[in-house]
């Protein structure tokens, strides 16, 4: 059965305009004119056909790929709504991953919540692509997105920080 792919990208709200998906995976080229590409896919697990996170690579058009993280949906907190509300025991299958068989009619990854990929996603493309993220990011979705965290209070106590 199908990843979905395509939905699941469009529901990280990714910025690049100038982007693909391609079977399972991801192409974006982040800074227009640059050399540089962005490459999304989903990383296995030792179970056929279940995925426990993202593999983000940036790949030069002539060099190849020079750099890539990984980022497993369980230190991102994507399935960690739905495994609560199902009592899914940590070290199974199914526990923060998805697979390729669902219900019909619904995604495979029914029950993410993307906002800690994005935020993970924006970090890393943030040191390859700066000011990518500038340049037109769609707004997120109501009900998305974590609360803000309060602002540190800003405090001179004599010293000089680096």
């Amino acid at each position: 059965m199908s990843l979905q792919a395509p939905e699941f990208f469009a529901e990280l709200f990714l910025p690049f305009h100038d982007h693909t998906v391609v079977g399972n995976t991801y192409f974006a080229t982040p800074v227009p004119g640059q050399p540089l590409r962005l490459r999304i896919s989903f990383t296995g697990t030792i179970h056929a056909d279940t995925y426990g996170g993202l593999r983000l690579a940036v790949i030069h058009r002539d060099r190849g790929e020079i750099d890539a993280v990984a980022l497993s949906f369980l230190h991102h907190g994507t399935f960690h709504r739905r495994d609560e509300a199902t009592n899914t025991p940590p070290n199974t299958k199914q526990y923060a991953t998805f697979g390729t068989y669902h219900r019909p009619g619904r995604p495979p990854w029914e029950g993410a919540v993307t906002t800690g990929l994005r935020d993970a996603i924006e970090q890393y493309t943030a040191v390859w692509f700066p000011g990518a993220w500038n340049t037109s990011a769609p707004s997120r979705a109501a009900g998305r997105s974590a609360q803000p965290a309060p602002a540190a209070l800003a405090t001179r106590n004599g010293t000089r920080a680096r």
